[in-house]
């Protein structure tokens, strides 16, 4: 307990005690009694009096934090001089008050401690043993206490008496401040606990608060509590919004995880985000007990894997078409020279006058295919090797609308509608051609895979991304969707791969070369079949 609330418990403890007395006075008629000549209980009426205006005084300037230890003071004194005052209204010696000595060592003990207790015995001691003394030897006699009340008790009775007093008054100031010591001790204690505590609080608040991962803490019925920041943004749900609403609602795919929850677990399973976005969080989860040992509930840590694992497996699709390009890039190289010999060859025999019609013809078909395998090598060295972009910044919306013109005149595009839905100022960093390039094929894909015609839409956004959700980095997101038939998870698995392709005449280079375009950018590509049907590629590009 501080200083200030003990001065104030005192100081009510005064103030009620005189405001009593002072009453009680009133309703015996005081003035009447101070008309009939009671000094007595007229002096008691102004110490009363002046103590309830003392102690409404202290009360005042208690709200003063400097003046708190000499208000404690001044209440020992205060006290002292009360009980002595109080004791030569009442006959002194014969005064059945000296016991308040007790209490005013106790205060002083309570309030300033120990030592201050000893002092204060020591003036009682002095003051209640000058005032017995002095009556005895008829020194007060003026006024008002009688010497011969005093002598009729005895010299070895005042003795006694005093030497009962002082022992009562320093045995009092002994416990007292032992007593006092041991509550400030205690007192001391508690706050550097209580500190402790609030600290170990304000701490792991604030550890919560910012982990770099998702944490939530449900009781073993399955409601939430605790729900930090970084499960609110990946859900958009806050705390407030979350609290005591059962985990199944918010991750259904945990509906299972209450089942053993003696055990530590761990797992991942796919959250739809209130866009429609598909995400893959890993979570570990482990039970917790209360200070009882008994189960409180589990604590479930979660993370956001998508973007890893599309890391992942763009590694493994990188490092898969590497070997592959190296090795297909020495065999392209290997085979161009003889397929050149080859062409040459043919065109000195076509260009022999005795060679027949018929043969003649088998030689173009021959140049013919010569060329477009030449082609075909050509296509696959650009993928095997492709050159480093040439970056600058420029607007998307004109290139997508130069492609679309580009195109009008193709006949396979007379009955596909492309909608440009690229943003008016939208600029990105890349390599105009090798972008255009990369618009061309997924356009001439969109095409095949829609052969009764239909819409091809083209959009553009910027979006911030990063593995963990917090280190964010922009990147510019350019989606090509149309309207066909859709693609389903294991033609998508293969859809990049070099000569892995449905059609009929196609090489199965074209979306492949487009991904290595697109991974010397240092950006990503992927391709899914959204709800509302058809194909939608989604190019990411850092900024």
């Amino acid at each position: 307990m501080g200083l200030e609330r003990k001065l104030r418990l005192f100081i009510y403890a005064r103030i009620e005690v005189s405001f009593l007395f002072l009453a009680s006075t009133i309703l015996l008629n005081y003035q009447d009694l101070a008309a009939a000549g009671d000094h007595l209980q007229s002096g008691l009426v102004r110490l009363m009096a002046f103590s309830f205006l003392f102690s409404l005084g202290c009360l005042f300037f208690l709200r003063y934090q400097k003046f708190h230890a000499f208000i404690a003071y001044l209440q020992t004194i205060w006290d002292l001089l009360f009980v002595t005052v109080l004791l030569l209204f009442t006959n002194g010696i014969l005064s059945p008050y000296s016991f308040l000595y007790l209490l005013s060592i106790m205060s002083a003990g309570l309030l300033l401690g120990g030592r201050e207790a000893l002092y204060t015995a020591s003036l009682c001691s002095i003051v209640y043993g000058s005032i017995v003394d002095m009556q005895y030897f008829g020194l007060l006699n003026t006024i008002g206490l009688s010497r011969s009340d005093a002598q009729q008790l005895g010299a070895s009775h005042i003795f006694y008496t005093i030497f009962f007093n002082l022992m009562g008054f320093y045995l009092t100031a002994l416990i007292t401040g032992l007593l006092s010591a041991r509550a400030r001790e205690s007192e001391e204690a508690l706050r550097e606990k209580t500190v402790n505590y609030d600290e170990l609080e304000r701490l792991s608040t604030s550890i919560v608060s910012n982990l770099e991962s998702g944490l939530l803490t449900a009781t073993p019925t399955g409601r939430i509590r605790v729900f930090n920041h970084y499960a609110e943004m990946i859900t958009g749900i806050t705390q407030a919004d979350v609290y005591n609403t059962r985990l199944v609602e918010i991750f259904p795919a945990l509906a299972d995880i209450f089942g053993d929850m003696d055990t530590r677990m761990d797992g991942e399973f796919d959250y739809t985000l209130q866009n429609g976005e598909l995400m893959t969080l890993g979570y570990n989860a482990v039970p917790f007990t209360d200070s009882q040992g008994g189960q409180a509930g589990i604590i479930i840590n979660f993370k956001d894997l998508t973007s890893l694992k599309r890391m992942e497996e763009a590694l493994k699709r990188a490092d898969r078409l590497a070997a592959l390009g190296e090795i297909s890039a020495r065999m392209a190289h290997e085979i161009r020279n003889p397929l050149a010999a080859m062409s040459g060859s043919v065109q000195l025999l076509a260009e022999h006058g005795s060679i027949s019609e018929n043969e003649q013809r088998l030689l173009r078909i021959v140049l013919r295919e010569a060329g477009r395998l030449n082609g075909l090598i050509t296509d696959f060295l650009a993928y095997a090797r492709p050159s480093a972009p040439c970056k600058e910044r420029f607007e998307l919306r004109p290139l997508v609308e130069d492609t679309i013109v580009l195109l009008s005149s193709d006949s396979h595009f007379s009955k596909v509608s492309f909608h440009n839905l690229a943003g008016a100022h939208i600029q990105i960093q890349a390599d105009v051609n090798q972008l255009r390039q990369v618009l061309l094929n997924l356009f001439r894909n969109a095409a095949d895979a829609m052969p009764e015609g239909g819409v091809v839409k083209i959009e553009s956004r910027f979006h911030f991304s990063g593995v963990d959700g917090f280190h964010k980095t922009l990147s510019a997101v350019i989606t090509v969707s149309d309207t066909g038939s859709g693609i389903d998870s294991i033609m998508a698995a293969h859809l990049f791969e070099p000569f892995w392709t449905t059609k009929i005449d196609g090489s199965g280079l074209g979306l492949a070369v487009t991904y290595r375009i697109i991974e010397a950018h240092g950006g990503t590509i992927t391709v899914e079949s959204p709800p509302e049907g058809g194909c939608r590629f989604t190019i990411m590009l850092p900024e």
